[in-house]
């Protein structure tokens, strides 16, 4: 489980990079202390032992919602 900020997050470069599995995922928006954050759940694979629970929690704050739009558009700009 985390909390990402724009605080808290750095580029890197990999030298070896591959494409994950597909997992199932949800997402909730919720306040907590006046603060919004936006909440992604990943469940992993359909034969794990604990079927339906939860295996990763990513979450952000408007702050870093807002930069992760910005690297987005930016990163996939530069792919076109």
């Amino acid at each position: 489980m985390a909390l990402i900020t724009k605080d808290n997050i750095k580029k890197i470069d990999k030298e070896r990079n591959s494409v994950h599995n597909k997992f199932r995922a949800t997402y909730t928006v919720f306040t907590s202390s006046g603060e919004t954050y936006f909440q992604i759940d990943t469940y992993g694979s359909a034969n794990r032992e604990f079927k339906g629970k939860v295996s990763q929690s990513i979450q952000v704050d408007e702050g870093m919602a807002k930069e992760l739009i910005r690297l987005l558009k930016n990163s996939f700009e530069m792919l076109d």
